[in-house]
């Protein structure tokens, strides 16, 4: 019996394919990563995938706006808020109105939150490696650079949309 292919033959008009349009790869690919690894830390440490984000933001920084923390981690603005919330509510983050400017408040990892993130880096890291152990170092070096670049096309796209 001859096996049906899922996708659709390549489109003649040169239509969309799904299964070879990049920005549907590109957001599948993310998704399916961020599952497999939220696996190891929502099992083991209760915290969500939002929640990893912001950890491993603020961990990078001395101290980060709500503003600062949902651009970094590309999440809404509700959803980076809620997963502050709960991150505050477990003692892994603290507040505190940034002294300059007291219209803003700064959000920081508190020691627990620090030996939380301790946990969880070498997993992460662990993680990564186990995913890339198929590529040359060759290949992630190129990897990484393509990435960098369709991430600067993508900022003068939105430039070019804001203008």
């Amino acid at each position: 019996m001859k096996q049906v292919s899922r996708s659709k033959a390549p489109a003649e008009d040169g239509g969309l394919r799904l299964d070879l349009f990049l920005p549907y790869r590109l957001s599948a690919l993310a998704g399916r990563t961020s599952r497999l690894l939220s696996r190891v830390y929502e099992a083991r440490f209760g915290i969500s995938i939002p929640e990893w984000r912001v950890i491993a933001h603020v961990s990078a920084h001395d101290a980060l706006s709500l503003r600062e923390v949902s651009r970094l981690t590309h999440l809404d603005k509700a959803t980076a808020s809620r997963a502050v919330a709960r991150l505050e509510a477990h003692g892994f983050l603290a507040k505190r109105t940034n002294p300059a400017d007291r219209r803003l408040v700064e959000l920081s990892l508190t020691r627990k939150g620090r030996r939380l993130f301790k946990e969880i880096e070498p997993l992460a890291l662990a993680f990564e490696a186990e995913l890339i152990g198929g590529l040359s170092a060759e290949d992630v070096a190129l990897l990484h650079r393509l990435i960098a670049r369709l991430d600067r096309r993508l900022d003068e796209i939105t430039a070019e949309t804001e203008a």
